[in-house]
């Protein structure tokens, strides 16, 4: 069963954002369960935590398969303990010309980055509700708040994420329940935009000027901020962005 302060459950849980909530959140006393599509790729991560003295289990779930999840957290409140955290970060960063946005791509995108945040915040509600208490945390980004070319799937998407965070956070607010949703309006510093910009424009990742990409690191200590939070002073919307931003 969880010891210290009980529970934190991320979803959509990889190797960027996902690990280093998972990193903050152990040490500050939670155990933490990462939930990803192949929990094997997380086995790393588990390792790394395990050897540390921390709590950390790694399950397999498709968030866009409401029994996947429902058993998910069945299975975590059963088996491990209660739920206090759970983070909903999962989403499909798709670009593509309107003409070329077959409804294939855009349903895909609406599935994963909102209909699985709504599966995943209800069922964190349902077993929170009945305690008074927890934090539910969802990633945001940029197409959160602003629609850009090329990005028609991927911001419904992510506009739908936000009313949904939204509508949670002022029917769970009175309840003792704290709704956050975060808005990354930055490239993140990770392998996977790394990798992007090199395609894009040809840069290493030495060459990328500091601190112009959101470490994962400060994105984790923001969410870690939010949950610390007095009940009489909540943040419900917090954007991050490097200095150098536009915005």
């Amino acid at each position: 069963m969880a010891e210290g302060r009980g529970v934190a459950i991320l979803v959509g849980a990889g190797d960027a954002i996902g690990a280093a909530v998972a990193r903050r959140f152990a040490k500050g006393g939670y155990t933490v369960c990462i939930c990803r599509r192949d929990a094997a790729k997380s086995q790393g991560l588990v390792d790394e935590l395990a050897a540390a003295g921390h709590h950390i289990h790694a399950f397999s779930v498709d968030a866009r398969q409401e029994a996947e999840v429902q058993k998910l957290f069945s299975d975590v409140e059963s088996n491990i303990g209660p739920i206090e955290v759970c983070l909903f970060n999962a989403g499909s960063n798709v670009n593509k010309p309107l003409v070329e946005t077959t409804e294939k791509l855009f349903f895909k995108a609406w599935e994963l980055a909102c209909y699985a945040g709504f599966l995943v915040g209800r069922e964190a509600a349902r077993v929170m509700l009945p305690r008074g208490r927890g934090t539910i945390f969802f990633t945001g980004a940029t197409a959160s708040v602003r629609g850009g070319q090329g990005f028609a799937a991927f911001s419904s998407a992510k506009f739908g994420l936000r009313a949904v965070a939204q509508a949670m956070a002022r029917e769970l607010g009175p309840k003792n329940i704290h709704v956050v949703h975060l808005i990354i309006d930055a490239g993140v510093d990770s392998e996977a935009i790394h990798q992007r910009m090199k395609a894009a424009k040809g840069i290493e990742a030495s060459e990328i000027p500091q601190d112009s990409l959101t470490k994962t690191s400060s994105i984790a200590e923001a969410y870690w901020f939010a949950h610390q939070q007095s009940r009489d002073g909540w943040t419900h919307e917090l954007d991050l962005r490097p200095s150098v931003e536009k915005w």
